[in-house]
């Protein structure tokens, strides 16, 4: 299993930090590459939620599954997808760290076959960067 963890200091409360995380009708407003939100389930919004999340990437559409398997407001939020032979579990956490707020991603993957564990490794620099990209545009949309 594959871990990438990546952090930011931010400029606002805790609350908006993990609401621009965890609103996932908002996602397409605070992530540039997110361009579409579909609901699988009648909820929006905590544990069971499932939904499918297209974004560009490299030029091209790319749609994830994702359902939300914990979320604890203001604190956590995990979201598990099953894609290309892999799982990968993200947890989002926040805390107080003096005047700012720590916005945390710690992304795992265990591959489901040979083949995806195999081509996982490969893709860990790009995997770290699309992170850090996803990270520096919650803080620019937290801190404006």
């Amino acid at each position: 299993m594959g871990t990438t963890t990546v952090r930011r200091l931010i400029d606002a409360p805790l609350g908006e930090v993990f609401h621009a995380v965890a609103d996932i009708d908002g996602l397409v407003d605070v992530l540039p590459g997110v361009i579409w939100v579909e609901f699988l389930t009648p909820q929006r919004s905590g544990v069971g939620t499932r939904f499918r999340e297209t974004r560009t990437m490299q030029g091209k559409e790319v749609s994830s599954t994702l359902k939300v398997t914990e979320f604890v407001d203001g604190e956590r939020l995990r979201l598990v997808s099953h894609q290309g032979g892999t799982v990968w579990d993200t947890v989002f956490t926040v805390r107080e760290v003096e005047d700012q707020t720590e916005l945390t991603i710690v992304m795992k993957s265990r591959a489901r076959h040979l083949g995806a564990g195999l081509l996982n490794p490969l893709f860990r620099g790009a995997l770290k960067k699309a992170l850090a990209q996803d990270m520096d545009a919650i803080k620019s949309f937290c801190e404006r």
